[in-house]
């Protein structure tokens, strides 16, 4: 039996307000010929389907789209869960009539965990599958009066452990033939590398979730909401798959993947990266004003014949405006989406960065607040608080 993981697809991203469209689509097209070439019998998508809550009819349809194009592969079960970017109630609202097609969708924890376990069969192979979406904290923990962060923190961390345990406690239960098991999951666990483009997915400590929390009786964990395909732990069976695409500037230089587990006599035999075509090219380039647009003149498209997109960050104490830049390369084949400089240099003001910045969207809510705090001296290192009650709100403010 072969299982492919992967996750993040985002399907309505802009980066710097340029569509991703027709890279997703590529990716997409790219998914259903690779699931038919390695004879994929499950599909695995750990989470963010979308880039945002309330998802775009288009995106939608590429959604659902592949999801009927899956009918013609010999992909025959298909388990996604939904992560912190997509909404409980978009995820689920067709999900009756997906498990008709033998797709699976939990978009949100439910209390009855039995809910969130599925057996997954061919011929003689069979695997469990826990499919554990983005556990919000109203969703897994109960509020008490006056808790501090901290606490918060402390307890957010039981529940989501707690909930985990309570899946493998009933896989465990279920699994009478010591057949793998298989889980999945949305969240950030210590030891990941991340990249500007990911929200975090933050209350008080949960970043001090680590490999040693999750339970032994799972064999492989397939885990979405970073971006960079990695190993936690330099652990073989806890995996991001990252993202198909690239969704900032920051996940420049690393290639994108998905990954191939096969399952043979009852056990997880070997798991395979398999590399995501760059559908488009997008790069950096770092010099002075006239380096840059040597640089910029050079750049070509790839084989998918999509616009190359650019960032150009320029040495220190240069002045030449994203407006100028423009300018001089109108006629390059190459579309620069945002002029910076060398983050190197001395911490520039807000308003500073503003202006040297194509668009306020190139700055961060996380950033925006820092660099306010560090504007109005105020020391977030000596008052964690405050920054664990924005990140919160943030949370809320994002439907988290």
């Amino acid at each position: 039996m072969k299982l492919l993981h992967t996750s993040d697809w985002h399907l309505g991203h802009r980066l710097h307000e340029q569509s991703q469209y027709e890279e997703q689509k590529l990716f997409l097209d790219w998914l259903l010929e690779e699931i038919e070439k390695q004879q994929i019998d499950i599909l695995l998508i750990a989470g963010d389907i979308y880039d945002t809550g309330v998802p775009a009819t288009q995106s939608q349809k590429l959604y659902y789209d592949f999801l009927i194009s899956l009918r013609k592969t010999n992909c025959k079960e298909v388990f996604i869960i939904g992560g912190n970017h997509d909404a409980p109630g978009t995820l689920n609202a067709p999900r009756a009539l997906l498990e008709a097609l033998q797709i699976h969708v939990v978009g949100k924890a439910n209390e009855d965990v039995e809910k969130e376990v599925f057996i997954a069969e061919k011929e003689d192979e069979k695997v469990i599958i826990a499919a554990v979406p983005y556990l919000r904290d109203q969703d897994i923990r109960k509020a008490v009066a006056g808790e501090t962060f901290d606490q918060i923190g402390d307890r957010y961390k039981k529940a989501l452990m707690n909930h985990y345990q309570k899946v493998a406690d009933y896989c465990d239960s279920i699994n009478k033939e010591n057949v793998p098991v298989i889980a999945m999951g949305h969240l950030f666990a210590i030891g990941g590398t991340t990249s500007e483009s990911e929200q975090s997915i933050y209350i008080g400590n949960l970043g001090d979730i680590g490999s040693g929390d999750f339970s032994k009786s799972f064999d492989y964990i397939a885990l979405g909401h970073l971006h960079k395909p990695q190993k936690i732990d330099k652990n073989e069976k806890i995996r991001y798959s990252g993202s198909p695409n690239i969704l900032s500037f920051s996940e420049i230089g690393y290639t994108k993947k998905v990954l191939v587990l096969e399952s043979s006599k009852h056990t997880i035999e070997k798991v395979e990266e398999v590399e995501i075509p760059e559908f488009r090219k997008v790069v950096r380039v770092k010099g002075d004003a006239l380096e840059c647009i040597s640089k910029l003149q050079k750049i070509e498209s790839n084989n998918f014949g999509l616009q190359p997109w650019a960032e150009v960050i320029l040495k220190d104490k240069e002045h030449t405006k994203f407006g100028e830049i423009q300018k001089e390369i109108k006629d390059f084949p190459v579309e620069v989406l945002k002029v910076s400089y060398e983050r190197e240099q001395k911490l520039a003001g807000l308003e500073q960065l503003i202006e040297t910045s194509k668009h306020v969207k190139d700055l961060s809510p996380m950033e925006v607040f820092k660099l306010k705090c560090k504007e109005q001296n105020f020391d977030l290192e000596e008052n964690q608080e405050v920054f664990d009650a924005f990140s919160e709100v943030l949370g809320i403010a994002r439907g988290e």
